[in-house]
């Protein structure tokens, strides 16, 4: 019998840094592996112990059941409690969530980023200040489309071709040149 799927956990917001060090002199175990703490256990003890939400609370906010969100914390401290008594680094990374807020993707240079606060709007690609922005759906793995773009070119030989929605310009092979193409309005 195969495992259950594992459900996606909504986070609020990444962890504010990546990992922690430990420090000082008695540390002998420098070659030892980091902890790694996922997503929604960092989530779990933020809801938890920083915010100060009982189970029941914190595991509506994850969007998981309550004796799921138990089993997510009780992972997260035994992590942590390794961690501290080992001498460990901690890296926070990885998991099967999703976060709560908007997420674009840049068609000029390519990068992902969400909008934190939902009260302005995107206008521009924080990266490089190109306008050519689609908003990002997760749960179909896709760009949904703001603009009327609906042809790609290749720009080292300008052929053009229809765009296939769903498949970023990006990602698809010149048959001319083999080089990547990228959007174009018509």
């Amino acid at each position: 019998m195969s495992p259950r799927l594992k459900k996606a956990r909504k986070i609020c917001n990444p962890p504010a840094v990546k990992g922690f060090k430990p420090y000082g002199q008695d540390i002998v175990n420098k070659s030892l592996k980091p902890v790694s703490l996922l997503y929604e256990e960092y989530e779990a003890i933020r809801l938890s112990d920083y915010d100060r939400l009982n189970h029941h609370q914190a595991s509506v906010l994850m969007n998981v059941s309550r004796p799921t969100f138990t089993r997510i914390y009780a992972s997260a401290l035994r992590k942590v409690a390794t961690a501290f008594v080992e001498g460990r680094q901690i890296a926070i990374e990885g998991g099967k969530v999703y976060f709560d807020s908007d997420w674009y993707h840049c068609s000029s240079c390519g990068c992902y980023f969400n909008n934190p606060e939902k009260e302005n709007e995107i206008l521009n690609c924080p990266l490089c200040g190109q306008s050519q922005i689609v908003r990002y759906d997760m749960d179909h793995h896709h760009a949904i489309e703001s603009f009327e773009w609906d042809l790609c070119i290749c720009p080292e030989c300008s052929y053009e071709q229809k765009h296939k929605p769903g498949q970023p310009c990006s990602q698809m092979v010149c048959p001319k040149c083999n080089n990547f193409m990228r959007r174009k309005r018509r």
